[in-house]
């Protein structure tokens, strides 16, 4: 008999639109290579979801959710109490991945590369500016670049008001690096390779990752050697000291604009869930890898796990 899993999507987080599209591709393709699939469009009630889940009944459950609640540990502890194997990172890993200054600090334990940064009070930031331009003003627990707004020499607007922060009180401001954007999937303890993400607008934000045509990706990225293995090492070594198991994808820097000086990463964030939408990074990757969409979404059932 086959599997029956749950593809757990939607849910409540501004990412919402962007999960359900990851959970309909994850659907199909589990539906093809032949487990009993059933979906759940997840609302802000746990009792509709234990309910929901124990109506179903699954083996494995799929987490296709993003963002807050989804993949921030919230659903991982639900599904542990259940004792219900569940794909992607446990609690522990998915809270921290999501924190974006404790993932940092973590990280620079590790000794992987990350940017200067602090957390500050929006209020501090309403008064001027909170560290030498260009920075970077980031929500602690956002993904998808939610809310990113980089503050450049110049600029003479103010980066955010009372009204347009629906983040919380507290905010991560960090120096900006110059360069190009790269990213690593980590499928277990394997790295699949390295994509570069070229787009026309400012930075990679939400519309140039989900909108077609809002970036391109030269896959594999046109890295010298060393520096390509680099990416690959270091988005092995940040998925492993967060603790994150399945499948992730590191984000990072590379700053090869300072002539005459050797090249530089600096992490930027490890996604525990990242998308599987048809823009997205790690089936793409995957593919390049010699993986196809189907096999990667049974790997991810297969090893599907819960600390319950």
């Amino acid at each position: 008999m086959s599997k029956r899993v749950a593809v757990l999507m939607g849910g409540f987080s501004v990412e919402r639109e962007v999960s359900l599209k990851s959970g309909a591709a994850a659907a199909a393709a589990l539906e093809r290579a032949g487990y009993a699939v059933a979906t759940m469009d997840v609302r802000r009630d746990a009792r509709i979801l234990v309910a929901g889940l124990e109506a179903i009944q699954p083996d494995v459950v799929f987490n296709a959710l993003h963002g807050r609640y989804g993949e921030d540990g919230a659903v991982q502890g639900v599904l542990d109490i259940m004792k219900l194997p569940y794909t992607h990172s446990g609690l522990l890993a998915s809270a921290l991945a999501m924190n974006k200054p404790a993932a940092k600090a973590l990280f620079a334990a590790a000794g992987i590369p990350v940017a200067e940064s602090r957390v500050v009070h929006k209020n501090e930031i309403l008064k001027g500016d909170v560290m030498a331009r260009p920075y970077v003003l980031k929500p602690l627990n956002e993904g998808s670049s939610v809310g990113v707004h980089i503050v450049r020499e110049g600029d003479n607007a103010q980066p955010l008001n009372e009204n347009d922060w629906p983040f919380g009180e507290w905010v991560m401001a960090e120096r900006f690096i110059p360069g190009r954007e790269v990213t690593v999937a980590v499928m277990g303890d394997r790295p699949l390779g390295v994509t570069e993400i070229v787009s026309d607008r400012d930075f990679y934000d939400y519309t140039a990752k989900y909108s077609t045509g809002g970036s391109r990706h030269l896959v594999p990225a046109p890295l010298p050697e060393a520096d390509f293995a680099e990416a690959q090492r270091l988005a092995l070594l940040a998925h492993q000291c967060l603790g994150c198991r399945g499948v992730s994808r590191a984000d990072l820097r590379y700053d090869d604009t300072r002539p005459g000086e050797p090249a530089r990463f600096y992490m930027l964030e490890v996604n525990t869930q990242p998308g599987l939408t048809e823009t997205s990074l790690v089936p793409e990757q995957a593919a390049h890898a010699g993986i196809p969409f189907e096999e990667l979404m049974t790997w991810m059932v297969e090893n599907a796990q819960c600390d319950g």
